[in-house]
């Protein structure tokens, strides 16, 4: 088997793989340096291959999807990055029930089941993430979550075998879920909605883009809220009465718009927002007494 799965790594690498693509154009905060190879896969089979090929001959794997909520090392990634894009963005529908790949963006997503007289995502039509690593940290917005959505998920195991989790076997709760403590890959999943408007949903979506609007910093690239929300308390507002609206350190500052979003002014690394991380947890934490957990998934530095 390890004589095939060999192989298998040796023909995608001379057909499938490119080398050295940079990392930051796929990620909405704009950082991070290139994988050493990188493969943008079409189908659930390719996917289980390519994991399940490198980790026989013990290369490490990064799942991208859109890039919404990732820190990436500015020396790169020195493995696979397994790009869900395009070619893995299927949509269906069954009645009250929409089937989506891993790679849909959840904009696409809302305006589908919208458009289907579809109600129960109108929440995410701003979120600028897709539906894999939405569902896998069941990310949110405006009180609502993907587990509000959610009936199944379609995960791929460590050793290439597919699993389909209900509801409650995914276990999805603020910003986790066994997906996340179990190293799982999401490929899709099942929405169970209920009958809308297509036009009330329409205007709902338009009144959240406004909120948005109003209230972020959608002008500069981050990765939307840094910071969970501590119980009880909200960690914008935290920070900014720990005085750090403004603070920066390189290119990297706290938003003095919403200082719940660290976003990059422009030839930020990732190091910079490392580092500020920990100076907004600093100080926060000497003031308050709140250690605030990063919401962004912060990929270590991995040796070459």
């Amino acid at each position: 088997m390890m004589g095939d799965l060999g192989r298998a790594w040796r023909t995608l690498c001379e057909t499938r793989f490119q080398t050295g693509v940079p990392l930051s154009g796929l990620t909405t905060i704009r950082t991070g340096g290139p994988a050493r190879w990188f493969l943008d896969v079409e189908n659930e089979e390719e996917a289980a291959l390519a994991w399940t090929a490198a980790q026989a001959v013990g290369v490490p794997v990064l799942f991208i999807g859109n890039g919404s909520n990732l820190l990436i090392p500015d020396s790169g990634y020195p493995g696979l990055a397994v790009h869900f894009g395009t070619g893995f963005s299927g949509m269906s529908l069954d009645g009250r029930r929409v089937r989506a790949q891993a790679g849909v963006p959840l904009k696409a997503l809302a305006f589908f089941a919208a458009d289907n007289h579809l109600a129960g995502l109108a929440f995410a039509a701003g979120i600028p993430g897709s539906l894999g690593g939405a569902v896998f940290m069941n990310a949110g917005a405006f009180s609502a979550e993907m587990s509000s959505a959610v009936e199944s998920v379609d995960c791929l195991r460590p050793d290439g075998k597919r699993l389909r989790l209900s509801l409650q076997e995914a276990r999805m709760a603020y910003r986790h879920t066994r997906m996340m403590d179990e190293g799982l890959v999401v490929l899709g999943a099942v929405l169970l909605l209920s009958p809308g408007s297509r036009d009330a949903l329409y205007v709902e979506m338009a009144q959240f883009q406004t909120l948005r609007r109003d209230k972020q910093p959608l002008t500069w690239p981050s990765a939307g809220s840094f910071f969970k929300r501590p119980p009880g308390c909200f960690a914008g507002a935290l920070i900014e009465q720990a005085g750090l609206k403004g603070f920066r350190i390189g290119g990297a500052q706290v938003s003095e718009k919403h200082a719940g979003f660290l976003i990059n002014l422009g030839g930020a690394t990732t190091t910079d927002f490392i580092a500020l991380k920990d100076e907004v947890q600093r100080r926060v934490m000497e003031r308050f007494g709140v250690m605030l957990e990063p919401e962004v998934r912060i990929i270590p530095e991995i040796p070459a």
